[in-house]
């Protein structure tokens, strides 16, 4: 598969290819990667959906709202969107990623999905990036059942500490180990009333967060 055939599935004819090259290009590979792009259009991708679900449904709250936007801006939903457009097929890895199975990696797609919507933003402006979000979440859009979306662990253990005017929890970062392109992280999720500690691991301190806070939600709902 061709980079091109990226571009015409994401819908967009790039004016700039070395806009598209560096947003398939991951670190491992050299410089100049997707890093920067990818930072750029995880802000793009918060502000569309925000806007695509404030407009679609005006009655929700902000609280249910943002519960709606951290489900379809999470990595899980970029890695199957990416995968959609077979995006680790016409990624520029390294050699040690490559061996390793980076073009598979959740983390990896996900934050390469994020770099393109960075680099239609600076090939054609906001609203081709707007564009190209929506066509590719039109069918998560579709599917929304607000009242049906799970809450993240963190969200909900803080919601059922506050219930219960309790102190809300602590995350101490443990361990950060391996390569810069494959780091994993080890979080304490930490409570004083009642008195738990539990752990998480992730590829990210984020998901390593998420996983100690599910935990936790387990070991208080025995």
């Amino acid at each position: 598969m061709s980079t091109q055939s990226i571009a015409d599935r994401l819908g967009h004819s790039f004016a700039d290819p070395i806009l598209l090259r560096t947003a398939l290009t991951h670190r491992s590979f050299g410089t100049p990667n997707n890093e920067r792009l990818e930072f750029l259009g995880d802000g793009i991708l918060d502000c569309v959906i925000a806007a695509a679900l404030y407009a679609s449904f005006p009655e929700l709250p902000e609280g249910d709202l943002s519960r709606l936007r951290a489900n379809l801006v999470r990595q899980d939903a970029l890695h199957r969107l990416a995968l959609e457009l077979s995006l680790g097929e016409v990624l520029r890895l390294g050699e040690g990623e490559l061996k390793s199975g980076g073009a598979e990696r959740p983390s990896i797609l996900a934050d390469a999905l994020e770099a393109l919507f960075g680099a239609v933003y600076l090939d054609a402006g906001f609203d081709a990036a707007a564009t190209t979000v929506l066509r590719l979440y039109a069918p998560l859009l579709d599917a929304l059942t607000p009242g049906k979306v799970r809450k993240d662990a963190k969200t909900g253990l803080q919601e059922w500490l506050q219930g219960r005017k309790k102190p809300l929890p602590r995350y101490v970062l443990l361990d950060a180990s391996g390569a810069a392109h494959a780091q994993s992280f080890t979080v304490a999720c930490e409570l004083d009333d009642p008195p738990l500690r539990t752990l998480g691991q992730g590829s990210s301190r984020r998901s390593a967060e998420q996983n100690a806070a599910e935990q936790a939600m387990k070991a208080l709902n025995t």
